[in-house]
């Protein structure tokens, strides 16, 4: 066999492995379809940092009873996780310690509510910037992500990421309303810079 052909057969093996290997491991993971950032504000001051605020978030500070029912959504799975990377893909949280995720569903309509625990507010402002492009929370909730709206948002040392959807083969649903009420879970920090006073 000439030594050309030979060299054309596995270059030829070697782009169908490469572009195989990409559309494998690859392909971008659900993003929202409209996405509104915000980064941290001197009203999260004295919650800036974990040292300020060290005690970690707990599920029942954030998701208490008054929350089961938000609006037109009701919760169902609560999770945490002390690897940061299990809520997020295509990015880091360089020193998250935690985040907690909780999803939401209601008649058409689905949500997700995460609070990821960065070291500071550089590092959550940093993450937040991450999320308008490089990468995004893990979808936990059923809903069509091209027909979904999310804000992220840093306040102080966290990183809330409030994100509802249509439901799949659902009508078209306003997404305003249980997108405030999901992001209204982010009230959590304003009680931590109460408790801080």
């Amino acid at each position: 066999m000439p030594v050309r052909l030979v060299i054309a057969l596995v270059s030829a093996a070697l782009a169908v492995i490469v572009a195989g290997a990409w559309l494998w491991f690859g392909r971008e993971a659900p993003r929202p379809a409209v996405l509104r950032t915000q980064p941290t504000s001197a009203l999260y001051a004295l919650v800036d940092t974990r040292q300020a605020d060290a005690r970690p978030l707990t599920s029942a500070e954030v998701f208490t009873g008054a929350t089961e029912t938000l609006g037109a959504l009701r919760r169902g799975a609560v999770e945490e996780f002390s690897d940061c990377a299990d809520a997020l893909w295509g990015i880091e949280a360089g020193g998250c310690t935690q985040a907690l995720r909780a999803t939401y569903t209601g008649e058409g309509l689905a949500g997700q509510f995460v609070i990821l625990n960065l070291p500071d507010g550089r590092a959550a402002d940093a993450l937040v910037s991450a999320l308008r492009s490089d990468g995004f929370v893990r979808q936990a909730a059923s809903f069509d992500p091209e027909r979904s709206r999310a804000e992220a948002r840093a306040l102080g040392h966290y990183v809330t990421v409030s994100w509802a959807g249509a439901a799949p083969g659902a009508a078209g649903a306003d997404l305003v309303k249980p997108l405030i009420d999901l992001d209204g879970l982010s009230a959590v920090v304003q009680s931590r810079v109460l408790d801080a006073t």
